[in-house]
């Protein structure tokens, strides 16, 4: 009978410990899902499309209370559905030269805007809801705004080169129309949408806006001389209702933002970015140590 009572007592204790065991488990995943949800987030950059301000091998985090952290339904996004995004109060919105990170828009290319939780893009923000915005010889400018944006000394570089110096996937940008014929130096006017914004429907505005109105009413958006329709109705104007930002890389000369793939929707920023808690060298494997902990300007 001893025998079996310390069978007993022993089952007990692991019981009792594999409970304890469970429950400390599912505290730590609930906070690490809590942190990672409302408070940091971290991401690694994979090019040079930020250099200099940020490298390849850098790893970034994101406060995320900065512009408030977003809540929306994880699972039936990793399925690949279409989820309502509600982002919780921050303290401030997104400004001008603010490096942000983001859901890439068209994640499978195309003229499907979908979000892929997984795919991300960092670049830095240089066109707010409301802006106008335009490249004028390699210069980015906003209307209004005097201080400079994004990387200047890039865009320098940009305005001395010939054309024919860029290969012509580089040199074309959107919305991609030979009538316009924007490219990487003369680019726009583009005004940026803001919620509530009524804009008349023609060709030009088809063309630059057509993406974004399909993403919102989940719907078709065609033009047929020069008349703009939506799921077959004639659209003569259209009322949007989200915000709209434009995404400029700091590497100028190369980078995959706004100039070629149109504008970006609030709801698909993460956060703005905040420091670098580590760097590695890409190519040897070391650590970059002069910038851990850097802030990013």
């Amino acid at each position: 009978m001893a025998v079996s009572e310390k069978i007993k007592s022993g089952l007990r204790r692991l019981v009792y410990r594999t409970v304890d065991l469970l429950f400390w488990l599912s505290i730590v995943i609930v906070a690490y899902v809590c942190i990672q949800v409302c408070l940091l987030a971290s991401f690694r950059i994979p090019s040079s499309s930020m250099e200099p301000e940020l490298m390849a091998g850098d790893y970034l985090l994101v406060f995320k209370p900065t512009v408030g952290a977003r809540v929306f339904n994880l699972f039936a996004s990793l399925r690949g559905e279409r989820v309502e995004i509600h982002r919780l109060p921050g303290w401030r919105s997104i400004r001008h030269n603010d490096v942000t990170v983001f859901h890439i828009p068209y994640p499978r290319g195309g003229e499907k805007m979908e979000m892929h939780i997984l795919k991300y893009y960092v670049k830095r923000c240089t066109g707010l809801p409301g802006d106008t915005l335009e490249i004028r010889d390699g210069f980015v400018r906003v209307r209004g705004w005097d201080a400079p944006l994004g990387n200047v000394a890039s865009q320098r570089r940009v305005s001395t080169r010939d054309r024919a110096s860029f290969e012509m996937a580089v040199y074309h940008t959107f919305p991609f129309d030979s009538t316009l014929a924007w490219n990487i130096r003369d680019f726009g006017p583009l005004y940026i949408p803001k919620k509530g914004d009524v804009l008349p429907m023609n060709r030009t505005h088809y063309l630059l806006y057509r993406r974004l109105i399909a993403w919102e009413q989940r719907a078709e958006v065609t033009c047929v001389d020069s008349t703009v329709y939506l799921n077959g109705q004639p659209l003569v104007s259209y009322c949007f209702r989200k915000n709209y930002y434009f995404m400029s890389g700091d590497y100028t000369e190369d980078s995959q933002d706004s100039r070629y793939w149109g504008l970006l929707p609030e709801e698909y920023i993460v956060g703005k970015a905040w420091i670098i808690w580590k760097s590695v060298d890409l190519h040897t494997g070391k650590w970059r140590r002069e910038r851990f902990l850097k802030t990013i300007q």
